[in-house]
């Protein structure tokens, strides 16, 4: 009966020195990566799979579990509407790294991932991974651009169409200006953000009721310039309230 409970001993000794010795084996590391965004309202988002509006900057995270004693070495490679062997438009040698999409249409993204110990060298993902679907790449959507303009607004500070701008719904709008014009050609005003306006007023004074004229010169992220010219309207007498009689 003693040599019975020698050998269970034994074995369960033997037994539990192999799983410690297994839990202390390090791990190798791994990669998770990812996209950060900023959305519109000011939150940060983190997804690999985006849709929005150019410009879009996006700040890409590699997501590195168990680095341990290991070194590191990145790839960021980028490509347009599908990953083929060797057709990358850009490659970025950082751990992370931040990029402005300006163009429209799906861009893919891949990382490359080397992690080096002495002699030791794992490689994470390869591109084949993502060639063959074994791995998903990033995925950011830029939309095609949109741009229209109103041709009337009544800046008397009752908090409805006060400022003169772009229509809600513009997107992807990568190069901006405006210019506001009275009716002898003298420049009143001018803007190159899109998010922009003008109040109605010249060097801080209100100008009169009548007609002036922009002009807007644009560039969408799809490539589409706009040249948009039209006179506009400003009314400071008329008011909307909240029934929407005026």
């Amino acid at each position: 009966m003693k040599k019975l409970f020698s050998i269970i001993y034994i074995l369960l000794f033997v037994t539990i020195s192999q799983l410690m010795a297994q839990d202390m084996e390090p791990q190798e590391p791994t990669i998770n990566p990812l996209a950060k965004i900023i959305t519109e309202t000011g939150e940060e988002t983190e997804n690999t799979n985006y849709s929005g509006s150019a410009p879009l900057v996006v700040h890409f995270d590699p997501g590195i579990d168990n680095p341990e004693n290991y070194s590191s070495y990145f790839e960021w490679r980028f490509y347009e509407n599908e990953i083929v062997e060797g057709q990358h438009v850009l490659v970025r040698h950082e751990s992370e790294t931040d990029f402005t999409f300006t163009k429209a249409g799906t861009h893919l993204i891949c990382l490359i991932g080397y992690f080096l110990n002495g002699n030791d060298t794992i490689m994470t993902v390869t591109e084949e991974d993502y060639i063959t679907k074994t791995r998903e790449p990033i995925s950011i959507t830029i939309s095609t651009s949109k741009l229209d303009f109103p041709n009337a607004f009544s800046p008397n500070g009752d908090g409805a169409n006060d400022i003169y701008k772009a229509k809600i719904g513009y997107q992807s709008i990568v190069e901006f200006k405006a210019t506001i014009y009275n009716r002898w050609g003298q420049k009143m005003y001018e803007w190159t953000d899109p998010a922009g306006g003008w109040d109605g007023t010249y060097k801080g004074s209100n100008v009169k009721e009548g007609v002036y004229y922009v002009h807007v010169q644009a560039k969408g992220a799809d490539g589409r310039k706009y040249n948009i010219k039209q006179d506009i309207t400003l009314l400071r007498g008329y008011t909307e309230t909240a029934s929407g009689d005026n």
